[in-house]
């Protein structure tokens, strides 16, 4: 059963609880536990757990999953590409 204090968990939230419990020196394992029993099926993954407590040991600040920077970075170059071809094409010439 999931406790009602962790029913607006998120992505954030769970970095900073990671970040919080491995710098108490505990093991990414008994993170996961932990929060799968206050969080249940909400809880990130044990292979994500312990990625961001490896991040954090090595002392990263951000702990970004690669495929989210990825994801940016290709809607960031999509949402530019009409600027780009507005800067290089002449729009009067379509009209002629």
């Amino acid at each position: 059963m999931t406790n009602n204090c962790f029913r607006y968990m998120n992505k954030e939230n769970f970095r900073f609880y990671i970040k919080v419990r491995t710098a108490l020196n505990i093991q990414a394992k008994d993170i996961h536990e932990e929060l799968c029993f206050a969080c249940g099926d909400e809880t990130p993954s044990l292979k994500i757990i312990e990625e961001w407590s490896k991040w954090f040991r090595e002392s990263r600040e951000e702990a970004e999953d690669e495929q989210l920077k990825e994801q940016q970075k290709r809607n960031e170059e999509v949402r530019d590409m009409p600027q780009l071809v507005r800067d290089f094409l002449d729009p009067a010439e379509f009209y002629q």
